[in-house]
């Protein structure tokens, strides 16, 4: 199963910008009027803030 970000993905995302690579946060993706994780697929309510499978949480870096 997909994890939170680690402080070892955040160093790597700051040594990709440092060098100009684009960072962008990750963010919901949307299938059959779900909100899905983008890490483990798993199908959510609209009103989630959180994945009910995994965890992940966007913006939780």
């Amino acid at each position: 199963m997909a994890s939170a970000p680690s402080a070892d993905d955040e160093l790597f995302d700051e040594f990709l910008s440092d060098r100009g690579h684009e960072i962008s946060e990750t963010r919901w993706e949307y299938s059959y009027n779900k909100k899905q994780c983008p890490e483990c697929g798993g199908l959510n309510d609209e009103s989630s803030t959180e994945c009910s499978v995994c965890g992940w949480r966007p913006g939780a870096a």
